[in-house]
């Protein structure tokens, strides 16, 4: 690879840990069917598929989530 296409490349996401909804709704204080509704609506982040029906959220989304919720 030459300089300037590692430069262009992005960069991986990195994901620190992924979270459980036990531990999401813990972290944020809301129940299941909020957290969902507004996942719908497009105010709660996504979480990422692992397999079959189960689904966690990483940590690094939640933890900005929280942020953006007590600075604006």
């Amino acid at each position: 690879m030459t300089e300037t296409e590692m430069q262009a490349a992005p960069e991986p996401r990195r994901v620190t840990r992924l979270i459980r909804l036990k531990e999401v709704q813990y972290r944020v204080g809301l129940g299941r069917s909020t957290i969902y509704r507004w996942m719908a609506e497009g105010k709660f982040p996504k979480p990422v598929q692992l397999g079959g029906y189960a689904v966690a959220w990483a940590q690094e989304d939640i933890d900005a989530w929280i942020c953006n919720r007590e600075h604006g």
